[in-house]
């Protein structure tokens, strides 16, 4: 994949500006009232249909390909995710809720699967995602942005709620107001021939990393580790790029700071450990701590370690490791190292590299 240049690239941090956003109504003036952040997508498709955009990309998952005009007469729900975007993966319980609920009453979910890193590409990794994140819904790849560009979208998850008529009726990006989407969800339905949607709302829980998040006590920030968006790292002199390096850990790690011990070689997307032992630490506060994490061979498993504040993390290992903190990374993916069970605390993170050639790409936090 060729990759973003700073300046473009999107933030998957836009639950902080959906949290405030919320759902933007248009009304059934279609494309005359769209607000400006939008226009993109107008002009794109001259005032056609937003649905039109689908056919700029794929191949197509879970189905056949969909179209405008195989999608005449229904409501659809345009999802843009990733599979390794712990903020997508927390909206899959409301997607296939919607689907299962709403499905025989006209509503189709698509997943336009748009990849922040270049391993996100590979159609294999992608099909194993969706079997083990039980995606079963349609989904479009997306590798080369261009229905991202026609509906002028800058955020992991956001979320397009298209009228019967295929115009667009409403857009949230980042996590949360899924009451709102639904019950435009319903409007759109009733308005339809098809038997009228309950007007209760889906209850919808969500198990493991798809988990809804803990913002109450979140105080720490993604933090990639590649060089490309790396901040707020902790050695004097940074990151050494592409070439390979003994780091030394600092003696304290202040709060949503980071380090490195052992040898890595610091690339772009991601850095890798080049003998065992190696660790990476970040001081934080938040109940989950997730890495999106790979064997730099895939042939070539690697074993992990976790320990919070030097020791087993026990009761709060997170999904993917137990509570002595071994784990196994053996593909590309994101994983979920800590879910605090104890009242959220600053906590030091550390995660050691038994084997060489692990990749650590960026910190996430819930």
């Amino acid at each position: 994949m060729s990759r973003s240049t700073s300046s473009d690239r999107p933030s998957r941090r836009v639950w902080l500006k959906g949290a405030a956003a919320g759902l933007v109504p248009l009304s059934l003036g279609g494309v005359l009232a769209l607000p400006p952040v939008r226009g993109a997508l107008a002009r794109a498709l001259d005032g056609g249909p937003a649905l039109s955009a689908l056919n700029l990309s794929g191949p197509w998952l879970n189905g056949p390909p969909l179209d405008a005009g195989g999608l005449d007469g229904r409501v659809v729900v345009v999802c843009f995710w990733t599979y390794s975007c712990i903020n997508s993966l927390r909206v899959l319980p409301y997607l296939r809720a919607w689907q299962q609920r709403y499905g025989a009453r006209g509503l189709t979910v698509i997943g336009v699967h748009t990849p922040e890193f270049a391993f996100e590409t590979e159609l294999p990794n992608i099909r194993q995602a969706l079997k083990d994140l039980d995606v079963t819904f349609p989904v479009v790849v997306d590798s080369g942005r261009r229905i991202w560009r026609a509906f002028d979208n800058n955020a992991w998850p956001a979320f397009y709620v298209i009228g019967a008529d295929g115009r667009l009726r409403g857009h949230v990006d980042g996590e949360g107001r899924y009451d709102q989407i639904e019950r435009l969800i319903q409007k759109l339905l009733s308005q339809g021939p098809s038997p009228g949607a309950p007007e209760a709302l889906s209850e919808v829980v969500g198990v493991g990393p798809q988990a809804a998040p803990d913002f109450r006590d979140l105080e720490s920030g993604e933090t990639y580790v590649g060089y490309a968006q790396a901040a707020d790292f902790v050695y004097p002199g940074g990151l050494r790029r592409d070439v390979e390096q003994r780091y030394h850990p600092p003696r304290d790690l202040p709060l949503n700071r980071w380090s490195l011990s052992g040898d890595w070689q610091a690339g772009e997307e991601f850095a890798t450990s080049a003998a065992p032992a190696a660790a990476v630490a970040h001081r934080f506060h938040a109940r989950d701590l997730h890495m999106v994490l790979a064997p730099a061979m895939a042939s070539r498993p690697v074993r992990i370690q976790v320990r919070l504040d030097g020791q087993a993390p026990g009761q709060d290992h997170g999904w993917d490791v137990g509570a002595d903190g071994m784990g196994l990374v053996d593909r590309p993916r994101m994983y979920q190292l800590v879910r605090q069970a104890r009242s959220v605390a600053d906590r030091t993170f550390e995660l050691q590299a038994l084997d060489p050639g692990l990749r650590a790409y960026v910190f996430t936090f819930g």
